[in-house]
């Protein structure tokens, strides 16, 4: 399965990368468009569809080229996720196990948006029209 690039994607180092992609499934609704793993089961190149958006993932491979690491403790990036009603993205990601880090309110600037964390240290915010 493969997607055409478009924009810009964020591309999201992880340690357990299939988990990350079947967690990402349950708590955003997301689509894998790709997934190639390692004969060692580590996640080489994965790519879910998040509500139309593409975020690609691979494990954290310490030994290669690559300058990335997984996030431990901290991370510097936040993936956003702008919906049309926040509420059921929030609850199914809170549900599938993420943590809460600031709470889906309406904000001053007249959003509803909240930040959560997942299991893997990366942080996602979510936001939709306040109602």
């Amino acid at each position: 399965m493969t997607q055409p690039f478009n924009g810009v994607s964020p591309y999201l180092c992880v340690d357990g990368g299939v988990k990350a992609l079947e967690f990402y499934e349950k708590a955003f609704g997301g689509k894998v468009t790709a997934k190639n793993v390692m004969d060692d089961g580590k996640l080489m190149h994965g790519a879910i569809d998040i509500n139309g958006g593409l975020v690609m993932l691979s494990d954290d491979m310490r030994g290669g080229t690559g300058a990335w690491r997984a996030p431990n403790g901290t991370t510097a990036t936040v993936v956003h996720i702008e919906t049309d009603n926040a509420d059921p993205w929030w609850d199914r990601a809170v549900k599938a196990g993420c943590k809460t880090i600031m709470p889906l309110e309406k904000q001053f600037w007249g959003v509803k948006y909240g930040q959560l964390q997942d299991p893997f240290g990366h942080i996602w915010s979510i936001a939709g029209p306040a109602k």
